[in-house]
């Protein structure tokens, strides 16, 4: 009788776990209640099989492939300001949808006023890239690792672990207690627990997810047969600016243009627009608030969604946010100052060793960026399923 007594009781233990659930049969009751008006937990949006034109082959996924439900999880976290350490600040808070995942705070508002030492990167088609380093100075080696990172900053989301702060444990902690995580981390990955590598995998997934391939460039592209072509769609300027973007400068011995384009292709690889992994910094070494000279390398995101439809910037420009306005930022390259401290200067603006001169004129410069403005979509800044579900 004592041997059946202790089986029963391992068979009820067993069964009233929340470690093990079946998915499928899942009430998910606290987070219908919190999420139903925003979310259809039955019929989760579509995130994994996304239609991307052919043209585009770069994809830095991985291992961590995305699945819909966990993509969803992924929104979920994204955007709850319970990830911070006063319930005051989320990822969403300095990535917003309305300005292609960016912010145009110079130095996005953390935690207790903190405020961050970079400008906040924009997160469009971030899967489509062969860079899979992530910050402004590469600090990640990949999105997953970056996800949590900022959470653990002291001034960004503060569980830091300093000044008497809680760590990363203590947020893990913080959401298996809050009702909704434990169903939703059994919805997405068929037990209740709330780890990090799980939440760095759902965000990673989410912030994939997110893509613009409904511009003027795309339905021009769609056309051709490659970028160099000229697209129907395209006006003539457009497509004048788009040579100049496409075309590699030649440069006389004084690193002064005398031909060819702005080389703009040899950094920002057309179609995705993406950033050379193996580009070194831009000429902008300061750091917001301080003295430092950072010659570190940069990175950057996609070019893609600089500017909205209408062509107003998506934010300040560079890791500085110092640069506003795209013929600013042409007027950055167009006479690189190249001084010996910065040693990390990319070799591409500095031929002959010397800061190039691009010359460029008026013409030529509104022809950029009207072509930049090509690359902007339309329904990245709109579609429901990358927006915050915690508003109904």
């Amino acid at each position: 009788m004592r041997y059946l007594i202790l089986l029963l009781a391992f068979v009820l233990i067993q069964c009233t776990t929340t470690e093990q659930v079946d998915s499928s049969s899942l009430s998910l009751a606290s987070a219908k209640s919190q999420f139903s008006a925003t979310i259809d937990f039955d019929n989760p949006a579509n995130y994994a099989n996304q239609s991307k034109p052919a043209y585009i082959t770069k994809d830095n996924v991985g291992g961590n492939g995305i699945i819909d439900k966990q993509a969803t999880l992924g929104r979920i976290l994204f955007y709850d300001k319970n990830l911070s350490i006063d319930n005051s600040i989320s990822c969403g808070s300095c990535h917003k949808q309305a300005i292609a995942f960016s912010d145009t705070a110079i130095q996005s508002l953390g935690v207790s006023n903190g405020k961050t030492i970079r400008h906040s990167m924009r997160l469009i088609n971030a899967r489509f890239a062969n860079e899979s380093k992530f910050f402004w100075n590469e600090r990640a080696n990949n999105l997953e690792t970056q996800t949590t990172m900022p959470i653990q900053d002291h001034l960004e989301m503060g569980f830091s672990g300093e000044s008497g702060r809680g760590n990363l444990n203590t947020l893990l902690a913080k959401l298996q207690a809050i009702p909704y995580y434990p169903e939703l981390f059994t919805w997405a990955y068929g037990d209740n627990r709330v780890t990090e590598t799980r939440m760095q995998s759902a965000l990673a997934q989410f912030i994939r997810s997110i893509q613009s391939f409904d511009s003027k460039y795309d339905a021009g592209r769609s056309q051709v047969q490659n970028d160099q072509a000229s697209f129907p769609n395209f006006t003539a300027l457009e497509n004048q600016g788009k040579t100049l973007f496409l075309t590699p400068p030649v440069f006389n011995a004084n690193s002064e243009r005398v031909g060819g384009g702005f080389g703009c292709q040899g950094c920002h690889q057309a179609p995705e627009f993406d950033i050379d992994p193996n580009s070194r910094n831009n000429g902008i070494i300061g750091v917001i608030g301080s003295t430092d000279l950072d010659v570190g390398v940069t990175r950057a995101p996609s070019l893609r969604d600089v500017v909205n439809e209408q062509g107003n910037v998506n934010g300040p420009l560079m890791h500085t946010g110092a640069v506003r306005g795209l013929n600013n930022m042409l007027g950055h390259y167009n006479d690189i100052n190249a001084p010996a401290r910065n040693t990390n200067l990319d070799p591409r603006l500095r031929p002959n060793n010397i800061g190039q001169k691009l010359q460029m004129t008026p013409n030529e410069i509104t022809a950029v960026v009207q072509f930049l403005r090509t690359l902007s979509g339309k329904n990245v800044y709109v579609d429901k399923k990358w927006s915050d579900p915690f508003v109904k």
